[in-house]
């Protein structure tokens, strides 16, 4: 059924990220270790601030610890995160000499509307199935005001995007 379809296409995409919630509601995670040492130089290359785009709240925790535990500041956006606490994160983020140095989104959360120019870089953690949201979250760091050249990283390509061009994918 379609139903069934949905939910094993919503685990392949859990598992993709590197942990799955259990029948019972636990998470189970799974080797990550270099997809995390990957994400670890990327930030650690980056010329400014970098944004992680992570689909699935357990797997935000994961790669919040990641990066915490090797000595970045980390900010939060998910969808259990209030408006005004969003807002004063991203505020907090666009100081250029400020913490945090990495976010980490829930694409759902901060596709729209939301200027992040302060960061250069984009890692996404996991796949996307929605192209708008994939185009849209990344046109966080490509707006108005964007000096440097900015990278879009994820585990199936590269893109190099110029701040004087547009976004097409």
């Amino acid at each position: 059924t379609a139903a069934n379809a949905a939910v094993a296409l919503n685990k392949l995409l859990q598992l993709s990220s590197g942990a799955v919630y259990s029948d019972n509601g636990e998470v189970i995670e799974f080797d990550v270790k270099s997809r995390a040492a990957e994400l670890l130089d990327i930030v650690k290359e980056a010329s400014h601030k970098t944004l992680v785009f992570v689909q699935f709240k357990h797997t935000i925790e994961i790669v919040e610890k990641i990066l915490t535990d090797e000595g970045y500041s980390v900010g939060v956006v998910h969808g259990g995160i209030n408006a005004n606490k969003r807002a004063q994160l991203f505020d907090q983020f666009q100081h250029p000499l400020g913490d945090p140095q990495v976010l980490v989104i829930q694409p759902q959360a901060a596709a729209h509307g939301v200027t992040l120019h302060a960061a250069n870089t984009i890692v996404w953690w996991g796949v996307t199935l929605s192209l708008e949201t994939y185009k849209q979250a990344n046109a966080r760091i490509h707006r108005a005001g964007q000096t440097n050249k900015c990278s879009v990283r994820s585990e199936e390509h590269t893109s190099e995007l110029q701040s004087q061009s547009t976004i097409s994918y």
